[in-house]
């Protein structure tokens, strides 16, 4: 079955950190242009990072620069999202999302909550 399944939410306090990871089954993600969004509440899905195929990513959102690092480990077929000094405006529904040509595959998503 090819399927993306993230994993790694939960519940954290403001300041912590969280490691998402979102595996495939069923094809390679080392052909893939990978991405992690996220959702929150009544607000529309917006894209956090891209990564190549080469596993090079530059251009995070304003808003996670300097605390969230995308990487991917193609052995493990997984791609990862290390978020750093949570704050409780990164709640949100988090997803991955492989992409090559025009065929795309998203994740279930997986819940961040960031609240003391």
């Amino acid at each position: 079955q090819v399927q993306l399944v993230e994993s790694g939410g939960g519940l954290v306090q403001p300041g912590g950190s969280l490691r998402l990871s979102c595996a495939a089954s069923g094809f390679t993600l080392s052909s893939y242009a990978m991405f992690w969004y996220r959702q929150a509440p009544g607000k529309e899905r917006e894209l956090v990072a891209p990564i190549t195929t080469a596993g090079g990513s530059t251009n995070y959102a304003d808003s996670v620069k300097g605390r969230f690092t995308f990487s991917r480990d193609n052995a493990k077929n997984t791609v990862y999202l290390q978020m750093n000094s949570l704050k409780p405006e990164d709640t949100a529904v988090y997803y991955c999302k492989a992409v090559h040509s025009t065929w795309a595959l998203w994740g279930q998503g997986t819940q961040v909550t960031v609240s003391s």
